[in-house]
């Protein structure tokens, strides 16, 4: 079992800060304007608590709006605040870093560059703050989609760099490896947050002696479906969810001979204890 497996410090923060939040707040209405984080358990137990996920706020509604770790464009939170909802930033810290590099770039005049996914939550929050200061911003998902930027890049004198905090390295020094010769003043910023990179490594090692590797948590988590990706290179590895899922691959468990495991950051320690009591059985 990796050790860097199950929450992070940003996720556990922004899961017991909500709960927290409405347990002081018992009669106001608590909303997360999209999942605090990317677990349906952690979504379903917070409605339990009467903590309501929603892509969009009711109108006619007031109370608190929590922002949830990913981050949120700051037009947003003004419009959400002007609402008249109490506005409570949960960002994880770390994003925050990004986007105040993000903002340094755009502000001394870089071409900057964000490397992620479009339409990850992140990176649309990272990408609203640093164009509040200049146009001459890109989200980077591939090489390809840096290939297609190649003239820009080549006219623009500098050229700065984020990463979004739960991509792989591999592909930062991939895009580093291709601006070096074609730009001027090259300046890059490794974002990649502490524990990802902690997770990564761990996970690595494990596989190496692994015949096996189980990666827990949510298809929709970067950080996680990143992992799994990783680890396919190096070992035969499947990405469940919860533990139910374990019975398509039973014959398969049985047949391992070393099983490693490891988890997203926004999986909870029941599931991934559940995995391990199921996997003992089987």
């Amino acid at each position: 079992m990796a050790q860097c497996a199950g929450f992070c410090y940003g996720v556990k923060r922004a899961v017991e800060t909500t709960k927290k939040i409405k347990l002081e707040n018992a009669s106001k209405k608590v909303w997360v304007l999209g999942e605090l984080i990317h677990n349906s358990h952690v979504i379903k137990e917070l409605e339990e608590l009467g903590i309501m996920t929603v892509d969009s706020l009711p109108e006619k509604e007031n109370g608190i709006c929590i922002v949830r770790s990913h981050g949120m464009a700051p037009q947003k939170i003004k419009e959400i605040s002007d609402k008249g909802f109490e506005v409570v930033d949960l960002t994880c810290l770390d994003v925050k870093k990004v986007q105040q590099k993000a903002i340094q770039l755009a502000q001394e005049g870089f071409l900057v560059l964000i490397l992620g996914k479009p339409e990850h939550p992140e990176v649309v929050a990272i990408n609203a703050n640093a164009r509040m200061y200049s146009e001459n911003v890109y989200v980077i998902p591939d090489l390809d989609t840096l290939k297609n930027l190649e003239e820009k890049i080549k006219s623009h004198k500098r050229v700065g760099v984020v990463i979004q905090t739960t991509q792989r390295l591999e592909f930062l020094e991939d895009v580093v490896n291709y601006l070096i010769p074609i730009s001027n003043e090259l300046k890059i910023f490794n974002t990649i947050c502490k524990s990802t990179s902690m997770r990564q490594q761990e996970a690595k090692e494990l596989a190496k002696n692994s015949d096996l590797m189980i990666v827990v948590g949510s298809k929709q988590s970067a950080n996680t479906t990143h992992l799994a990706e990783i680890l396919t290179g190096i070992t035969k590895t499947i990405h469940i969810e919860t533990q139910t899922d374990l019975a398509e691959y039973k014959e398969l468990i049985e047949k391992a001979n070393n099983i490693g495991i490891t988890a997203g950051a926004s999986t909870p320690e029941n599931i991934i204890k559940n995995v391990i009591k199921e996997i003992e059985k089987i």
